[in-house]
């Protein structure tokens, strides 16, 4: 076993962590740990960052540039015509000011689920988040976990979910965005359930502790209560849309993933054209989507090109074999092996792009159903992904609620590295003990 090339895996795994903690520059501190890999390796380092490192930027790039501009700009379009609004107040109506705080997660749930990106779902849902913050004096460093709950837990991997977390394993494997769905709504119902109870016992023992809300200097809260919203079921209508589009057949081939978001953007446009402010220019809307788009998915790129250095090493394949042959159902080991490249990348859709190419012909020439690998690697790869250096974590933590990672990351790391990760278990023993769910 390469333990020198190993201690430099786990040795830049825990600089990336700790770059990220310390607000350096995303890509010079994957340059710095991609060197360290390199050292304790033994490789070139001409070759490794001009082929292996950029081999896998560019190949993340080629396959998932239109699904990320898709996303931002079905969320775009979302926001502009005060669909994602209408759909927040309508939750928020609904559940009542003592619970209102659960209308956060859900709302950025149902918009995670129908094809809008993490990052922009959250910002979505941001101001009207801290309304109800300020309303129900909550503390503010509550607010990154919450909207990274809704967003980027059991809405974003959910069977059926419009995102890449179903699309990179369908593609891969060959199956739909609804594998393993008795077994995935069951581990992500958990997940819901058990992330809401959790905040609200946080959130009443911060209470209790003396905690409320303090207003920030830059806090916008000009909203006007009185600006015509769509309906409620017509706003759903794009996301109902994209959902149905991505989970039927056209004969043997599926509908384009892809198409199917920009359809529903479209849709979008077009039910709710007389609500759109028409100061806010289309041209000007879809090129904020664009560079949105751009910008994420460069800087998912960046991490997985740092994986695919980390995964060409032998010390790399030496970890694999330890993973695969942990003790236990096998599926144990596939959580475990996608959770953990995934932790490696920072990011459940850049490891995802690792991982399922790696191990899941592994595990399906075990005899393994692919639907059952395809939901067990996406349930798992919500979990370690969301550790500190995760980019949605640090935007949402520091860029938009402007919170520290050292005030709000205990609650995140909560809500979405120990529920997931519990959640996944239990699709993991489901799994194992009835392999004939649909």
């Amino acid at each position: 076993m390469n333990t020198l090339g190993i201690l430099g895996i786990v040795l830049a795994f825990a600089l990336l962590m700790f770059l990220i903690m310390k607000n350096l520059n995303l890509y010079l501190t994957v340059f710095i740990c991609v060197a360290v890999v390199i050292i304790l390796n033994g490789l070139s380092p001409y070759e490794t960052f001009k082929e292996t490192y950029m081999t896998g930027f560019v190949g993340f790039f080629k396959n998932y540039f239109l699904l990320f501009l898709a996303g931002t700009v079905l969320a775009k379009f979302m926001d502009i015509t005060n669909a994602a609004r209408s759909i927040a107040q309508t939750i928020i109506k609904s559940i009542g000011k003592d619970w209102a705080f659960v209308s956060v997660p859900i709302a950025c749930a149902i918009l995670s689920y129908g094809g809008v990106s993490a990052h922009v779902g959250a910002f979505c849902v941001f101001a009207i988040a801290l309304e109800i913050w300020r309303e129900a004096d909550l503390p503010r460093r509550a607010l990154p976990g919450t909207l990274f709950f809704g967003v980027a837990t059991f809405g974003m991997i959910a069977p059926g979910a419009v995102q890449i977390h179903n699309a990179v394993p369908a593609t891969n494997l060959g199956t739909s965005f609804m594998a393993g769905a008795v077994v995935g709504f069951i581990s992500i119902a958990f997940m819901g359930i058990a992330g809401i109870a959790y905040l609200k016992f946080w959130l009443d023992n911060a209470v209790k502790n003396g905690e409320h809300f303090v207003e920030r200097a830059d806090d916008d809260f000009s909203t006007d209560d009185n600006q015509e919203l769509p309906s409620f079921i017509i706003a759903l209508i794009p996301l109902i849309i994209c959902i149905v589009l991505v989970n039927i057949k056209l004969g043997e081939a599926k509908f384009p993933v892809e198409a199917a978001v920009f359809i529903a953007a479209l849709s979008a446009l077009g039910l709710m054209w007389k609500y759109i402010d028409k100061s806010k220019k289309l041209q000007v809307s879809f090129q904020e989507a664009l560079t949105t788009a751009i910008i994420s998915v460069s800087n998912t790129c960046c991490v997985v090109g740092f994986g695919a250095v980390v995964s060409s090493t032998d010390a790399f394949q030496d970890i694999v074999q330890v993973m695969l042959n942990i003790p236990g159902p096998r599926l144990l080991s596939l959580l475990i092996g996608t959770t953990v490249i995934c932790g490696i990348c920072g990011s459940a859709s850049g490891g995802l792009g690792i991982a399922v190419p790696i191990l899941g012909p592994v595990y399906t020439q075990m005899g393994i159903s692919p639907a059952i690998v395809h939901r067990v690697m996406s349930l798992s790869s919500s979990a370690l992904d969301s550790l500190p250096h995760n980019g949605v974590v640090v935007t949402i933590t520091t860029g938009l609620c402007k919170e520290t990672h050292r005030d709000s990351y205990p609650l995140t790391c909560v809500l979405s590295v120990v529920i997931p990760f519990i959640g996944s278990l239990i699709g993991v023993i489901l799994f194992t003990l009835f392999p004939g769910l649909p």
